[in-house]
């Protein structure tokens, strides 16, 4: 059954990725421009520039994204869980969300980058504190929606407040956390591309905005290929371990 499910969405990328690079040649065909060249020219320069130049910025960005979100999972997973259970809590910090979630928190870049410096610092925390707030509301509404009747069951064999977090509202809630993640996860590749076009000269973000002033289009399509596949094998990442640790919720 799971060779079949994971054959099946192996056929499918395949199909995807056919029907892209269709679509890219039809347009760069209609647009004949050399600032968006075919498929087969890009892939090229990646093949080239992969090992020699692209790695070491891939590696980089890598580290920024990947740092940035298990502070923001080992941050908003707690708190979100604690809020959640806890109502009076809730309602004590739920003006303060409320205020600050729709804030867009780019704009705290520059302080960011005044105060804490202009190397992986100042970046790791910027995407931190973006994926920490959708971390935070949707653990905190999915233990909220946990069903009284689990944690009743439980505080019945006189189980603690932490045997309440590790084995109902943790469990519970962790579909979400996961759901979350990959949420984050396309918010902080989004963030990471506009952290490393300010004030840095690694990360394939960098990588894509220098071949872009240097009018090398088919080396910064080469880049966005790079960056595309870093965030899918991330995502592929965190989807396989939905598959594992949440096998009750899609058997």
């Amino acid at each position: 059954m799971q060779i079949r499910f994971f054959t099946n969405k192996l056929l499918i990328t395949i199909v995807t990725v056919i029907l892209i690079s269709i679509a890219w040649q039809a347009l760069s065909m209609i647009l004949e421009t050399s600032a968006f060249p075919p498929p087969g020219e890009a892939l090229q320069s990646f093949g080239q520039l992969f090992f020699s130049d692209m790695v070491p910025h891939l590696l980089i960005s890598l580290y920024r994204v990947g740092v940035s979100l298990i502070i923001a999972a080992l941050l908003g997973i707690p708190l979100g869980l604690f809020l959640g259970k806890n109502k009076r809590a809730d309602q004590f910090s739920a003006p303060f969300l409320y205020l600050t979630f729709p804030v867009p928190k780019v704009v705290f870049l520059p302080i960011f980058l005044i105060l804490l410096g202009i190397g992986n610092v100042s970046k790791i925390v910027m995407i931190t504190l973006i994926v920490f707030y959708q971390i935070v509301v949707t653990t905190r509404d999915a233990a909220r929606n946990v069903q009284q009747e689990y944690v009743l069951s439980v505080k019945s064999l006189k189980a603690s407040p932490w045997d309440l977090y590790q084995h109902v509202y943790f469990p519970a809630c962790l579909p979400s956390i996961l759901t979350s993640l990959k949420l984050g996860l396309g918010t902080a590749m989004a963030i990471l591309f506009l952290v490393e076009t300010y004030a840095t000269q690694e990360g394939i973000g960098f990588f894509i905005m220098n071949s872009w002033s240097s009018l090398a289009y088919d080396k910064m399509f080469a880049g966005i290929i790079a960056m595309g596949l870093m965030g899918f094998l991330l995502y592929l990442l965190l989807d396989t371990c939905e598959k594992v640790f949440c096998s009750w919720v899609n058997p």
